[in-house]
Parts: C-alpha cells; sequence; structure tokens
C-alpha cells in the first residue's frame, strides 16, 4: 500500500491544556478515514497542522512526494472583493476564461444574444465543453448559480458550499474535510456521499454526520484523552468496537480499584520503622492508584430537566402568507400545535425554513393571518446565527446567569455545575473563560443555556452544526424525554429519524 500521510510523535497544547502527546498515525492510498471525537479534543486543529495552518510542538508530520492536498475549512475564508467564478478558480487560464465567460454569458442571453453567441465560438475553439459540464454539475448540484456575485454578498453557508465547488474541481489527491456536511440540505449531503463513496479518493473527513460517516468511511480514528485508537471498519464497526473497549477498560478500573483498597489496608498497617524493606510494594500502590483514579465510561448520560406546564391553547397558525420578493414561504398556511408535538422541518437552502422558525418566535410578522400563542407557552429557541456569549465570562456563570439550580422532570433539584457536568463540562473546565473554548463546545454552552430556561415550546434550528457526535446522544436522549413540543430543523438524517 502507498503511503500518502505519516504523522509521527506530534503534540499539541493550547494555554495549559494539552490537546495530545506525542500522537502517531497514518494514512494510505484509498482509505477513506474519518477522525473522531468530543468538541475540544483537537480534531480540527490535527487537520490544520497537516495543511500547515498551524504549527506543531514537537514530532512530525510528512506528506508523500508529488502529492496534491486539498482542505475543506469548517469557516474558509473567500476574498470579500473576489466574485464567486474568482473565488473557485484563482488561477485563470485561457480555457477557465473562456468557460467564466459562456457562464456569464448564459445568464444573459435572451438581452445579449450576441455576447453569447460569441462566447459559445470561444468554447468550440478551446475545447471546452466537457470541463464547463463538469463545472456546471458540481455547481448546481451545490445550488451555486449566479457566478459573477461578489464573496461579500455571501451567506456562510453559500460561503461554504462555493468552497467546497472550488476543492471537488481542485481534484486533489488527498481531500480533507472539516464538517463537509453543514450548510448543506439534505439532497446534497446525499449528493456528496454517493461522489465520495464511489470516487476512488483518499479522504480524511472530521463530521458529526453518522448516516454520512457510516456510508464513506473504511477507517475511523478516535481521539480520547488525548489517545488516539484505529479501527479498521466503517462507523457501525467502530461503535461495536469501542463499546468492547469501553467495557474492558472500565472492568480493568474497576480491578485495579479493588486491588488499591486491599494494598491501601496493607500499607496503613506496616510500622513506619520497616524503611525500605517493602518499597517495590509502595512505588507500585502507587502505579496502581493512578490506574484506579482513571474515569471509567458510561455508554450514554440521561438528563431530565422539568419544563413549565402548558395551557389548553399553545400555538394557532391562522390563515398565514409570508413571501420574500417573488420566494412564497407559506400560502393560507393553518396549523393548530398540540401536545408534544414532534415536527420535523425540511427543505432545500434559502427555501424559508428559518424564516418560518422566526414567525413561530414573533422575530418576523407574517404578511397575512396570524399566530396567536397561549398565555402558558413559553418557547425556547436556538438559533444557528452568530454566537452570543461573553467572552471574558467563566463556563459556570454563564449558565449561573439564567439559573442557579434547576428542577428536573422528577421534581428533584440539580446544581448549575451538576448540569454542566451532564452536558460534558468537567468541574475542571467550568471556571475556564468562554474564550478558551473551542467553537462546538461554545456551541454546547449556547444550547445548554437555551434548555435550561424550561421551555414548553422548544424550537432548534439547525442544532447539529459544530456539536460532536457523544453531545449529539446526550441530546438525543435528552429530547426523546422532553415532553413538550418540539420543532426542528436539522439537515442530519440520523437525527431527525431518531427523533
Amino acid at each position: 500500500m502507498i503511503n500518502y500521510l505519516s504523522l509521527d510523535a506530534i503534540s499539541k497544547s493550547f494555554n495549559d491544556k494539552v490537546l495530545f502527546k506525542n500522537l502517531t498515525f497514518g494514512l494510505n492510498q484509498g482509505e477513506k478515514a474519518a477522525l473522531v471525537g468530543i468538541n475540544g479534543c483537537g480534531k480540527s486543529t490535527i487537520l490544520k497542522m497537516i495543511v500547515g495552518e498551524t504549527g506543531i510542538e514537537s514530532g512530525n508530520i510528512s506528506i508523500r512526494k508529488g502529492i496534491k492536498v486539498g482542505y475543506l475549512d469548517q469557516q474558509p475564508f473567500l476574498p470579500e472583493e473576489f466574485t464567486v467564478w474568482q473565488a473557485m478558480f484563482e488561477t485563470e487560464n485561457p480555457l477557465l476564461q473562456a468557460i467564466r465567460e459562456y457562464e456569464a454569458a448564459y445568464l444573459h442571453a435572451d438581452e445579449q444574444p450576441e455576447r453569447f453567441m460569441k462566447a459559445t465560438e470561444d468554447m468550440d475553439y478551446h475545447q471546452a465543453w466537457e470541463t464547463e459540464t463538469k463545472i456546471r454539475q458540481i455547481l448546481g448540484k451545490l445550488d451555486i448559480h449566479d457566478t459573477e456575485k461578489k464573496v461579500s454578498t455571501l451567506s456562510g453557508g453559500q460561503r461554504k458550499r462555493i468552497a467546497l465547488a472550488k476543492l471537488l474541481l481542485s481534484k486533489p489527491d488527498l481531500m480533507i474535510l472539516d464538517e463537509p456536511t453543514n450548510h448543506l440540505d439534505l439532497e446534497t449531503i446525499e449528493w456528496l456521499e454517493n461522489l465520495l463513496t464511489t470516487d476512488n479518493q483518499t479522504l480524511l473527513i472530521v463530521t458529526h454526520d453518522r448516516y454520512f460517516l457510516d456510508k464513506i468511511t473504511n477507517v475511523i480514528f478516535e481521539l480520547d484523552n488525548a489517545q488516539l485508537y484505529r479501527y479498521n471498519g466503517n462507523y457501525g464497526y467502530f461503535l461495536e468496537k469501542k463499546q468492547e473497549r469501553m467495557e474492558s477498560k472500565n472492568a480493568e478500573v474497576e480491578k485495579a480499584r479493588n486491588l488499591m483498597r486491599k494494598e491501601y489496608e496493607w500499607i496503613k498497617r506496616q510500622p513506619k520503622a520497616r524503611g525500605t524493606k517493602a518499597k517495590y510494594r509502595v512505588d507500585a500502590f502507587e502505579d496502581l492508584k493512578e490506574k484506579a483514579s482513571q474515569k471509567t465510561e458510561s455508554s450514554g448520560i440521561s438528563i431530565n430537566v422539568g419544563m413549565n406546564r402548558t395551557g389548553s391553547k399553545i400555538l394557532e397558525i391562522k390563515n398565514v402568507s409570508k413571501n420574500y420578493g417573488d420566494l412564497k414561504i407559506l400560502y393560507k398556511f393553518d396549523y393548530v400545535f398540540k401536545r408534544q408535538d414532534r415536527i420535523g422541518v425540511v427543505g432545500k437552502n434559502g427555501i424559508g425554513k428559518t424564516t418560518f422558525l422566526n414567525m413561530l418566535t414573533g422575530k418576523i410578522e407574517p404578511d397575512k393571518g396570524s399566530l396567536v400563542r397561549g398565555d402558558n407557552t413559553k418557547i425556547g429557541y436556538y438559533t444557528q446565527s452568530e454566537l452570543r456569549l461573553d467572552a471574558d465570562k467563566r463556563v459556570i456563570d454563564a449558565v449561573r446567569d439564567i439559573a442557579e439550580y434547576i428542577t428536573t422532570g422528577t421534581g428533584t433539584t440539580i446544581s448549575a455545575s451538576q448540569l454542566l457536568t451532564h452536558f460534558e463540562f468537567p468541574p475542571s473546565t467550568q471556571y475556564n473563560l468562554i474564550t478558551k473554548l473551542s467553537g462546538g463546545e461554545k456551541r454546547r454552552l449556547q444550547l445548554l443555556q437555551v434548555l435550561i430556561t424550561n421551555p414548553n415550546f422548544l424550537i432548534l434550528d439547525e442544532p447539529t452544526n459544530d456539536l460532536d457526535i457523544k453531545t449529539l446522544n446526550i441530546l438525543e436522549d435528552y429530547l426523546l424525554g422532553y415532553k413538550g413540543v418540539l420543532v426542528l430543523v436539522s439537515h442530519d438524517r440520523y437525527f431527525m429519524d431518531r427523533l
């Protein structure tokens, strides 16, 4: 097998936090690998180190000579002053110039027929039709149509799709993708999935999309507690083998704890005057103590946050219509929400899903009709918009500002610290400043801030973006037990299927 990528004993820390130390792994031609682990463990950092955007503290990264690497950042940078075409093809050549002119002329063929005819002749001259067909196919699938638009006018999702188109059209030997399905609709995700499955492409992916992982990957690298584990199989195989590893580790730790209790009794009984006679046993006890102090893992965490009671009326939509220019979002729409409704909202990007949610919350008014909320209806709204967290505040204070204690669905009371621990913020990190958190950890905190307000009408707009798989499992378990109304927009097929 031909080795494309090797990471040898690499280490990385941020401030006083060690992400990983002496990490070693490699990737061979044809392998489609995913890197999984909780938010903040260093997955995106590893990708940035491979492509040279982040330095390494020690160790070595080598890429086989002659291998072309393509990288899709989670938040790709595109020059604001560029057009879409310029952003995708920063280096021009006559063939690309001919295609670009043809694309532009095609949009205005009726008003400028002579320009369109000239552009067609140039395409013939440069024999550019096959290349243009591939470009148009990829752009069409990614919902990119006007290539003369300025980058400065585009949303974050549009920029991500342009960066993905640029990557696919560059045909790299090794493709490195950081959360490629974020901001893509279901149809586009399935198209990309099929493209990457059938293509003999070497991949290294970070994604939380479990169906995507299961269908595409044949290798899983798990980053857990600063150590790396390799599984030669897809996501389903990884889950099976991880469970076996967890059970084995838990059994070892429990055995070490039982032995430590006996050794501790022996240590206490020894007269101090015996000196170094049993020093080997004391040293062994210290090693045992270190192993016994390891945290055991459970397969899932159960949380059950309470909520305000709903009244007889929750929310009624009456004859609602809403347009944005020529885009008709709703037309004479009626719906009466009932207790424990669980509603998924799907549709292509730009079709108006978020506008619909904003109408439910009252942020946007309908053109016609009315939305009538019950007196006891308390809405909790998690949005996909920019984060609004005070970077200089401590993690625990961001929760305590909303509630010091929370009443659960069973009537018991838990502290803000306990709830944070449930959501994978252990006590050791709760007094960290928010500015030290990764993007995914900030999203997790933002989600927690919504849940602890005890809403009885919960709206989640793309909650799976930037969350790790472990957090998604915790959130899914919470929502399965949630007794209020749930309205969910998500492109995550596993998440929607389960809920």
